[in-house]
C-alpha cells in the first residue's frame, strides 16, 4: 500500500474518531438532545455558516462520488456517502480518496 492511501486511511480513521468523540460527549452530557445539537448549529451566524459549509461539501461528495463510480465502475467508493452521511465530511472525502486511489 502506497504512502498517501495510508496517509487517507489514517485520516479517514481520524475524521471518524475525532468528530464523533466530541458528538457523543455531547449527547452524553445533555441526555441524547439530538434538537439541542441541531439547535446549536445554528446559534450564530460563524457556527451557522460553518454548518452551512459543511453541508454543501457533504452534498458535493456525494454526488461527486456517485458520478465518478458510475464512470470508472468502483462500486466500493461509494461506501464513502453513508460515511460522509452518518460520520461527517472528515471521515466520508478521506475514505472516498482511499478507495479510489486503490490499484486497479
Amino acid at each position: 500500500m502506497s504512502r498517501l492511501r495510508l496517509i487517507y486511511l489514517a485520516l479517514a480513521i481520524i475524521g471518524a474518531v475525532w468528530p464523533m468523540y466530541h458528538f457523543l460527549t455531547y449527547l452524553l452530557g445533555e441526555g441524547g438532545s439530538f434538537s439541542g445539537m441541531l439547535a446549536e448549529w445554528t446559534d450564530g451566524p460563524a457556527v451557522t455558516g460553518m454548518a452551512l459549509d459543511l453541508t454543501i461539501a457533504g452534498v458535493t461528495l456525494v454526488v461527486f462520488a456517485i458520478a465518478e463510480t458510475s464512470v470508472r465502475r468502483n462500486w466500493s467508493a461509494l461506501w464513502a456517502i453513508p460515511a460522509t452521511l452518518f460520520i461527517g465530511v472528515s471521515c466520508g472525502l478521506p475514505l472516498y480518496l482511499f478507495l479510489r486511489t486503490r490499484p486497479v
